[in-house]
């Protein structure tokens, strides 16, 4: 008699299974029908309010994924605005997530995590608010993998695979954490890990500059957007600015993420604030310290959500508030090393 998982699929060559949940994965061929059934490949204007793409594309209960690297080129715009409608029982894809994830975690919108790189800020510290939630149990991390793991997921889904075979999870306490299989190799006879393709009911990303359409250039590492762009069911572009279509076929090979594969645009000048967005401004080192200082307790938390979520109507209220022109200028000046360094955070 054969051995059969919970779906009933053989399993008879399966040496080792990881104990994580497996999160956000379909049937290729369903994921494929759903593509068809949902997404269009006409070329339309897809440029809406920030307001109405997170009501459109992002429900309670979703499966979501946020584009960028740790502090750099995240849409933080987006965060902000998940927050502000209040949007709950998310699960994300904890892949390079630092400031995106605690805040959403520390707000109550998300509450189960497949964690990768997540729960700290880098050469900060870890993270206060999301942390808490854990460790009180308001907010599961449902299974482990790294950021190579979380990559391959995307680029099975990309790809149309269920999974991607791999080495590098071999031996790790990681794979035990994980969703992974470990089979025999057919070829060699020795140990391959299984990483499952994953699909994102919503991604968003920061990028430079798009057309109206939503053909998107990136000025640095594209990291995993590649490949998050093409897995994802749905896909919100924050752009630094809208350009003329004209300008993005001037230079093709410049376009990371294409037309049919986006399904709302929006317009948000600094929408990277707090983080990076490299070659225009570096991060704000005063805003991430406050944060981190106020969610090292819960009042503090609902203090600056209160204060730079709630309490402004709009982005552009919040750059307002967190110092407008003149310290975005100052930050550009950072950017490119014409300001001192400082570390406001360190104690």
């Amino acid at each position: 008699m054969s051995i059969t998982d919970k779906r009933g699929v053989p399993q008879s060559n399966v040496l080792l299974e990881g104990q994580g949940e497996l999160i956000g994965w379909y049937d290729p061929d369903d994921a494929r029908d759903w593509v068809i059934q949902n997404k269009s490949s006409q070329r339309k204007n897809n440029i809406v309010s920030i307001e109405e793409a997170v009501k459109k594309y992002i429900h309670d209960g979703d499966y979501i994924a946020s584009g960028g690297f740790g502090h750099v080129r995240v849409s933080m715009a987006i965060v902000y605005e998940i927050i502000r409608q209040k949007k709950r029982n998310l699960v994300m894809a904890g892949k390079t997530a630092v400031h995106d994830l605690d805040l959403l975690v520390g707000a109550g919108c998300v509450n189960k995590v497949e964690a990768a790189y997540s729960f700290g800020h880098e050469m900060r510290g870890l993270s206060p608010a999301s942390r808490r939630k854990v460790e009180s149990g308001e907010c599961v991390v449902a299974a482990e993998t790294s950021n190579a793991g979380y990559q391959w997921r995307f680029l099975a889904g990309m790809m149309g695979l269920s999974f991607i075979p791999a080495r590098t999870l071999l031996g790790t306490d990681t794979l035990n954490h994980s969703s992974c299989k470990v089979i025999e190799d057919p070829f060699t006879g020795k140990p391959v890990a299984l990483i499952p393709a994953a699909y994102p009911d919503c991604a968003f990303i920061h990028v430079h500059r798009c057309d109206m359409y939503g053909n998107s250039q990136i000025d640095a590492n594209s990291v995993e957007d590649f490949e998050l762009a093409r897995c994802a069911r749905h896909l919100i572009i924050t752009t630094e600015e809208i350009v003329d279509e004209e300008l993005i076929r001037r230079e093709p090979w410049r376009t990371i993420i294409p037309f049919m594969v986006v399904d709302a645009v929006v317009q948000v000048p600094y929408g990277s604030h707090p983080c990076e967005m490299p070659g225009l401004y570096y991060y704000d080192e005063n805003h991430i310290a406050e944060w981190l200082d106020l969610s090292r307790t819960e009042e503090g938390t609902q203090q600056y959500l209160h204060k730079y979520v709630f309490g402004v109507r709009s982005f552009d209220e919040y750059m307002e508030l967190v110092g407008g022109v003149r310290q975005m200028s100052y930050l550009k000046r950072r950017e490119f090393l014409q300001e001192p360094m400082t570390a406001p955070w360190r104690k």
